[in-house]
């Protein structure tokens, strides 16, 4: 049986490979390799692509979100809205600059932040909303800059994982005050290593995003506050703007490759679930960065299907308000039972642009396989 693996990106390296052989020596021949000309036209094509005003390319998503908060004054004391269920880097930034997380739980159909919960945790030290566009879609944008606008708040949009991903026409990261976009390797649109971008069409914003990043300094070198090096390389900055002339191709791939599984794992669905938004539907552009399904045995098929070779991985194995960094807050187990359900539940199937109609079939055999052993139905 031929592995499938998670992920693999063999082949997109390779496609762009021509392109970076041309490129490389007028790049080596820059006066600089950090922060360079490369970055520049990095900049400038995904302002193009996304039609936002500024983009600020920086080392990583993570150090993205820390500037975000710090661009627009979020800092000790200032509480900040998240839900509780994300990758660590949408709380850790919140912790980096000082503020509290105020955890809101998440709603069950499309893992995003449950608006319906938010007005009844702000309080006089609120100071901003940061919904997470999660797996596919978006938040519910709508209600959340409603309810900003209503009580004054800021709102960060960690779009992370939302490139290529709109709302009424609108790219993610550029509904609220400030978002961002991660390029780690396995994002839809991924570098050969870290990678990230502060996005807004705030000049103000951007300026300090821009200044936080390069330590602080100006256009002069002058520090006009304490900042951090979160500087590009040219090298990513390069393979990226090479993948991005791939990305609605592999964008329209992913979405073939999510037709297929759901296809091929509509037989079990009484057993198999894969979240779904619905309402919003018709007003997003969704794109797939993973296929993620629900069950009750996730780790019994997680191991059935390692034995296979097929990759996974579990999107989130706990909740933000479990984790030990967030032990202060004090929350505790039953505080947010969606959240801490789909973390019981959840699995992420492989899904990248070169994975083949016959992995995917494999992998939804094996699913099949695995749901009539546990039925004691034959195999």
């Amino acid at each position: 049986m031929t592995s499938i693996p998670f992920f693999d990106n063999r082949r997109a390296v390779e496609r762009v490979i021509p392109g970076l052989e041309a490129q490389l020596p007028s790049m080596l021949a820059q006066s600089t390799l950090v922060n360079g000309e490369q970055v520049r036209a990095l900049e400038a094509a995904l302002r193009d692509y996304t039609a936002g005003a500024h983009a600020v390319a920086v080392g990583n998503a993570t150090d993205a979100l820390v500037i975000a908060l710090r661009a627009i004054g979020i800092g000790p004391g200032d509480e900040v809205i998240v839900p509780c269920y994300s990758f660590f880097a949408s709380v850790s930034c919140i912790l980096h600059v000082g503020a509290v997380p105020v955890f809101v739980d998440i709603e069950p159909d499309t893992y995003s932040l449950d608006v319906s919960r938010i007005e009844a945790c702000i309080t006089s030290r609120t100071r901003a909303i940061m919904p997470v566009h999660l797996f596919r879609q978006m938040a519910d944008m709508d209600a959340v800059l409603a309810i900003a606008r209503r009580h004054g708040l800021f709102v960060i949009e960690d779009s992370a994982e939302g490139i290529g991903m709109r709302h009424n026409g609108r790219h993610a990261g550029l509904l609220g005050h400030v978002g961002v976009l991660s390029f780690f390797p396995t994002k839809t649109l991924g570098a050969l290593g870290d990678a990230g971008l502060v996005l807004t069409d705030d000049p103000v914003i951007a300026e300090r995003a821009r200044f936080i990043a390069d330590n602080g300094r100006d256009a002069q070198g002058m520090a006009q506050l304490p900042g951090m090096n979160s500087r590009m390389d040219d090298l990513q900055a390069l393979y990226l703007r090479l993948q991005l002339e791939h990305l609605e191709d592999d964008i329209a791939r992913r979405a073939r490759c999510v037709a297929l599984y759901d296809d091929g794992l509509a037989a079990v669905g009484s057993v198999i679930r894969s979240p779904r938004v619905a309402r919003r539907e018709s007003a997003q552009r969704v794109v797939d960065y993973v296929y993620l399904i629900e069950t009750e045995a996730r780790d019994a098929l997680a191991r059935h299907l390692a034995r296979c070779d097929i990759g996974t991985e579990t999107y989130y194995p706990l909740p933000l308000h479990l984790q030990p960094a967030c032990r202060h807050l004090g929350h505790c187990e039953g505080d947010f039972p969606v959240a801490e359900a789909a973390s019981r539940r959840a699995l992420a199937l492989p899904l990248y642009p070169e994975l083949t109609d016959e992995a995917i079939a494999n992998v939804c055999a094996r699913i099949h396989e695995h749901v009539r052993s546990r039925l004691g139905e034959p195999a």
